[in-house]
């Protein structure tokens, strides 16, 4: 893959997710589950500092069984008390058919690694965003993708007209059973160094569990990571959905301080 000449111009998207010297952390649940969870862990993430919210109203799950989410009313929450609150949606989209509902609702879709591969949706969506300076794509890699294939994925959106694209790694399978994914940190920096789009991380889903969710946000950043993307939950023992992989609330209000001086090194502020 032919490498791309660094601009040396910092990392930014026109909708103002990422932008220069800048570590951004997006934080909430994995699943809305009611208004009163969404309201309390979205609250939770205000007073942390931060301004973007995560959680999923569609929610590809392995099992058939497993919950998997609200649908539109989970949109309807998100976007309710994201807006009460001042904050910004971040959110999945899993239906080429759900396009215009979750813009509605949420400035960033979300692509997830079971979709890297849909250039139809791909498509969709950055035919959708063409031209918007609110909406943007952050798309996660696939669990078995190349970093090219990863970046060539984001070139179906790219191509379409979509140019707010966030690359987000979030862990690739090993044969290392005690995380339940690899998070590769070293795609991180190659991705950056093969194309000029912002990447983020998500130590949540890679490690699967929460004490490793702190280190290696700490380790994202060192790696020239442009932010995070991190599971928080009011009551993560109660959550429906990857609770053991949620920071509780004393760990998201302290992880801004904890990340700062790391950040600092680097020439960045965490926001």
């Amino acid at each position: 893959m032919e490498v791309r000449e660094s601009t040396g111009v910092q990392a930014r998207t026109n909708n103002g997710m990422i932008r220069p010297q800048s570590f951004r952390v997006v934080a909430g649940p994995c699943t809305v589950e009611s208004y009163e969870q969404f309201e309390a862990s979205a609250r939770a993430v205000k007073e942390a500092g931060f301004s973007y919210v995560r959680g999923g109203a569609f929610k590809p799950r392995t099992s058939p069984y497993s919950f998997q989410g609200l649908g539109v009313e989970g949109l309807r929450i998100m976007s309710g008390v994201a807006g009460d609150l001042g904050l910004k949606v971040v959110t999945e989209i899993m239906d080429p058919a759900d396009i215009d509902v979750v813009m509605e609702h949420a400035q960033i879709l979300q692509i997830g690694t079971r979709n890297m591969h849909n250039f139809s949706l791909l498509k969709r969506v950055g035919s959708a965003i063409k031209g918007s300076k609110e909406h943007g794509v952050i798309l996660k890699r696939g669990f078995a993708a190349t970093v090219e294939e990863w970046i060539l994925a984001a070139e179906y959106i790219t191509s379409s007209g979509g140019d707010n694209v966030v690359l987000c790694e979030r862990g690739i399978r090993t044969f290392e059973p005690s995380t339940r994914f690899t998070l590769d940190l070293s795609a991180v920096i190659v991705a950056k160094r093969l194309s000029e789009l912002p990447v983020i991380v998500d130590p949540s889903h890679a490690a699967g569990r929460r004490d490793l969710v702190v280190p290696l946000s700490k380790a994202a950043v060192a790696a020239e990571a442009d932010g995070l993307l991190v599971e928080s939950h009011h009551e993560p023992r109660e959550a429906l959905c990857d609770g053991e992989q949620a920071l509780p609330v004393e760990d998201l209000m302290t992880l801004r301080e904890t990340l700062s001086p790391f950040a600092s090194a680097m020439g960045r502020r965490v926001i």
